[in-house]
């Protein structure tokens, strides 16, 4: 698959399934802006994504503000001449019961996770449609189709992702312009990482494939959307999750 000439906007890029759908799409050929909080936790991913001979591009972006998609986008088009991928990566989580779930960590997940959605999609579409051309993948997860206890703004969110998914595809459509959204499943990452070896267990034993996915699974499926091997593709959904929700 090749994305030569390309200029791919990945947010939350910093590590785990960010950092490795950059290090794929630079190995396919793009050139990279990687968005995250902190610029200075890029510089693994860029030096990874120079190593596969792209450029990159580090920018520290707050998704959920407007003004900083809006932004990073321009400093994109800037330096490069305008962008063709977007990868809407960055998510967070504040997990609890919602009976005992605050205001604040209820409007924090959606700000970032569905409104930085959202603003990254709204940013980057003036210069897609200009280009008549562009691939838009955002980052779901299987939470946002069957739930999840103790996730109730998280859940909420990621629906939110997978209807805003298909809605933008119909809109764009006639610009040219795909949008699609990758819906992992239990990700081997630092925040699964931390968990009981009994909760772990636990999971392990709803997947029939056995194991957790690693951040490579999600970002080869990311690349393929992203490519023109997808030409033909646009407001689906596809999980990543060894067939948990079959």
């Amino acid at each position: 698959m090749s994305l030569e000439g390309k200029v791919a906007i990945v947010t939350g890029a910093a590590r785990g399934i960010g950092a490795a759908i950059a290090g794929a799409l630079a190995s396919d050929g793009a050139d990279c802006v990687l968005g995250d909080l902190r610029e200075g936790d890029l510089a693994e991913t860029a030096s990874a994504v120079e190593a596969a001979g792209r450029r990159s591009l580090a920018v520290s972006v707050d998704v959920s503000d407007p003004a900083s998609a809006q932004a990073m986008v321009d400093k994109a088009v800037d330096t490069f001449g305008g962008v063709h991928i977007l990868v809407n990566n960055a998510g967070i989580t504040r997990d609890g019961l919602l009976v005992r779930m605050s205001d604040e960590a209820w409007a924090q997940v959606l700000a970032v996770n569905l409104t930085g959605t959202f603003n990254c999609i709204k940013a980057v579409s003036r210069p897609m449609m200009k280009a008549r051309q562009g691939s838009i993948v955002n980052i779901a997860s299987i939470i946002g189709q069957i739930g999840n206890a103790g996730q109730a703004n998280y859940s909420a969110s990621k629906a939110g992702v997978i209807a805003l998914t298909k809605t933008a595809a119909r809109e764009l459509a006639s610009r040219g312009i795909r949008v699609n959204a990758v819906a992992p499943g239990y990700i081997d990452t630092a925040m699964t990482q931390k968990l009981s070896d009994d909760v772990r267990g636990a999971m392990l034993a709803r997947i029939p494939l056995g194991v957790l996915g690693k951040p490579r699974d999600v970002a080869d499926v990311v690349r393929f959307l992203c490519g023109d091997q997808a030409r033909y593709v646009t407001g689906q959904v596809i999980r990543v999750d060894g067939g948990m929700v079959m």
